[in-house]
């Protein structure tokens, strides 16, 4: 039996095959790769990278002459801001300086004697409880002790 011939169109159609399949592979590796590339920022935004806690357990604040009754400011206590209080009274307290509505820095109001939140106007007493405002719980408060000879007294705050 003589061997026909393959026709023009089949060998085409033959050789069409492995180049289709090449080329939708690179297409679908362009949709993978434009797809991961929009995702990937969305994920991380999603699910923060751990942060834990501050590595500091004790932190220097201030020297005790520098921090006059009635007073406050905030210092670093690790990697989070921290409020260091001298009452009308002259006794001193610490708190984490972040409100527990929406981690908003805490400032001291010296003609009210209160804790204050901008962000919302949430009030904190010198104890740290919420007086008014949105923030749903208390701030949490640090020790303080005040160490070093007379005149050069250091206000060294800790986490409990």
């Amino acid at each position: 039996m003589p061997e026909t011939p393959t026709s023009p169109a089949r060998a085409d159609a033959a050789e069409q095959t492995p180049r289709r399949t090449f080329l939708d592979s690179i297409l679908g590796f362009g949709f993978m790769s434009s797809a991961m590339a929009m995702l990937y920022p969305v994920t991380r935004y999603l699910v923060p990278p751990p942060g834990g806690e501050p590595a500091t357990l004790s932190v220097v604040a201030a020297r005790l002459a520098n921090v006059p009754p009635n007073t406050g400011f905030v210092f670093n206590f690790g990697n989070r801001p921290a409020l260091l209080v001298r009452t009308p009274e002259g006794e001193l307290r610490a708190f984490n300086a972040t409100c527990t509505h929406l981690d908003c820095t805490v400032q001291y109001r010296p003609e009210t004697s209160q804790v204050w939140c901008a962000c919302h106007d949430g009030l904190f007493d010198l104890g740290g409880g919420v007086v008014s405002g949105p923030p749903p719980r208390a701030l949490e408060r640090l020790t303080v002790q005040v160490r070093g000879e007379s005149g050069q007294e250091e206000v060294v705050v800790s986490r409990d």
